[in-house]
């Protein structure tokens, strides 16, 4: 039997803005501390992929030392297929974690609502947790951006009277974990561009928790930027307006766990 062959990927360049942005945020959140164990959950899409290779860059030019680990979590949904990562992971020589849970059938068994995004970050978050747990990880990963908290805000606002958005790092309510999501300053627009530019591998229909079904983040994603359409100003100043909601709880990091 022939031995397979992997090629190394290249170091990929990294722009400046985005590590500046990414440097900072963790920085101000003290999201990464030396001799941290970080598990990046990884879905496959432009966020996560783009987030790898800013980790991967830092862990490299960072003073501060940190292992790095990846995981997945497979839904079993028709629409997703998370193989295309494994060969990828194992040509950069990161420690990779597949985690497969039928999340998919258990939201069609349970849930009647036309969306379950918020039933399978749930799920999916549990599952990260329980790979970091049994893999000796103490830190989780996350590729949410700046749009995706104001995203997270409005409709915390509308839909259930509450002034909340994500949190930029917190602990999770049994002290083991920490959870930081280092791109809380970034723009969903750069994470596109730079994943088309470095043809990285993004996965179609990568986001387990919508299944192809419209959800009211996606509403609130087109309000925003019709919004900024008339006001290109308007996520600089929101961020300014949510770093408080975004760092809630940061002294000492004793939170609870987070509900999106």
């Amino acid at each position: 039997m022939r031995a397979e062959t992997v090629t190394v990927p290249p170091r990929l360049p990294v722009p400046r803005l985005l590590q500046r942005r990414i440097g900072r945020a963790v920085a101000d959140f003290r999201m990464i501390q030396p001799g941290d164990r970080i598990l990046l959950g990884l879905s496959g899409g432009k966020d996560s992929l783009t987030l790898l290779h800013l980790l991967r860059n830092m862990q490299r030019q960072s003073s501060v030392s940190f292992a790095l680990g990846v995981a997945t979590v497979d839904p079993m949904s028709p629409d997703y297929d998370p193989q295309p990562l494994t060969p990828y992971l194992r040509a950069f020589g990161i420690p990779y974690f597949l985690e497969r849970q039928n999340i998919y059938e258990r939201a069609q068994k349970h849930l009647l609502r036309p969306s379950y995004c918020s039933f399978c970050a749930r799920m999916r978050r549990g599952v990260l947790y329980r790979c970091a747990r049994r893999e000796g990880y103490t830190v989780l990963a996350l590729g949410q951006h700046l749009d995706d908290f104001a995203e997270s805000f409005f409709m915390s606002m509308f839909y259930n009277g509450e002034l909340r958005t994500m949190k930029a790092h917190y602990r999770v309510r049994e002290g083991d974990l920490r959870v930081i999501r280092p791109l809380v300053y970034c723009r969903e627009r750069q994470t596109r561009q730079y994943a088309t530019e470095q043809h990285l591998p993004v996965i179609p229909e990568n986001c387990p928790a919508c299944f192809g079904k419209p959800t009211e983040r996606q509403h609130m994603k087109e309000l925003l930027a019709a919004q900024e359409g008339y006001d290109p100003r308007l996520f600089k100043q929101l961020q300014r307006a949510l770093t408080p909601l975004m760092g809630q709880g940061l002294e000492g990091l004793d939170v609870g766990e987070e509900h999106d």
